[in-house]
């Protein structure tokens, strides 16, 4: 699997480097990228190399399809705020998801999604307090109130920060098994949350 990180300024660093953690150990070729390139810096002052993205390569012929995967992950953040109003980025994403063959989205990641209007018609959830927000942004969406992530079609849609491992580790169990999602939480010390429905923080709605 090739797992291509978009960032933005003012991401949030746990929504990417929880998820990429697990993808690592899952096998994933890791790339980083936003839409210009260049260091991109979190909202807490985490800086990353990125590559600029033009478009995700087309899918490679592979003898097993785990080995043809192409992930597009979207974390979020406080960036996501002014970049749901900026077209041109939009524009973009809307082709990046559009040739990714899986995407995740973490927290308000799910916010940018729903304005580049690709989870139209899909259920999806986002971080819950700012749940009415991220809502505002995507009105054809099929909002999940409570949920600790969502799967529809190639879309994984997270709630608030730390959700993201659980979707990652979801979107691993799906297609290298359930057993090695569990062995990846249990080396990383993590308790997984397998039950997508088990949302201890949708009562902050």
């Amino acid at each position: 699997m090739d797992a291509y990180s978009l960032l933005f300024p003012d991401f949030d660093a746990l929504d990417l480097m929880g998820p990429v953690e697990m993808l690592h150990h899952a096998g994933a070729r890791l790339h980083y990228v936003s839409q210009h390139g260049g260091l991109v810096h979190s909202r807490a002052g985490f800086a990353v190399a990125t590559l600029a993205l033009q478009a995700l390569p087309a899918p490679a012929l592979a003898p097993e399809p785990t080995q043809a995967q192409t992930l597009l992950l979207v974390p979020g953040g406080q960036g996501t705020r002014a970049l749901v109003q900026d077209a041109a980025f939009l524009h973009a994403l809307q082709q990046w998801a559009g040739q990714a063959e899986r995407v995740l989205s973490v927290c308000t990641g799910a916010a940018l999604l729903a304005a580049a209007g690709v989870l139209d018609g899909l259920p999806a959830t986002s971080n819950k307090k700012a749940f009415a927000w991220v809502q505002s942004c995507g009105p054809r969406v099929q909002w999940q109130p409570r949920a600790r992530w969502v799967h529809a079609g190639k879309f994984y849609t997270s709630s608030g920060v730390s959700a993201g491992m659980d979707a990652a580790l979801a979107l691993i169990a799906a297609h290298h098994g359930v057993a090695e999602a569990r062995r990846i939480a249990r080396h990383c010390e993590y308790l997984w949350n397998e039950d997508p429905q088990d949302d201890p923080f949708a009562a902050s709605l």
